[in-house]
């Protein structure tokens, strides 16, 4: 579709440019993450624990102040995954994490 094409859009009940309507879709899809203090995480940030924690299934605790490299967004508002020696599979909630 080009600019010049408009589009219903069922929500508001209005005719808008189809390039708009698009864009107005996509925000509504994206997820923002928030940690503890309430900073915005994104893929590829580096975060630091504010709580130990211990990890499921690996018999190994996270002690507080750990930093945790290249975190990636998960979709969902609290998950983050994490990569980290020796634990393969890490999914931290984010309101037990801080941007650094």
């Amino acid at each position: 579709m080009s600019d010049d094409d408009y589009v219903f859009d069922d929500e508001s009940g209005e005719w808008m440019p189809a390039s708009e309507l698009a864009a107005k879709r996509a925000a509504a899809n994206t997820v923002e993450v928030r940690d503890a203090v309430g900073n915005v995480l994104a893929d590829g940030d580096q975060v630091t624990l504010i709580k130990d924690l211990d990890v499921k299934g690996a018999g190994q605790t996270l002690k507080r102040g750990t930093l945790i490299k290249s975190i990636r967004l998960t979709g969902d508002d609290q998950e983050i995954d994490c990569k980290f020696d020796g634990i393969k599979g890490l999914v931290l909630r984010a309101e037990f994490v801080r941007k650094r």
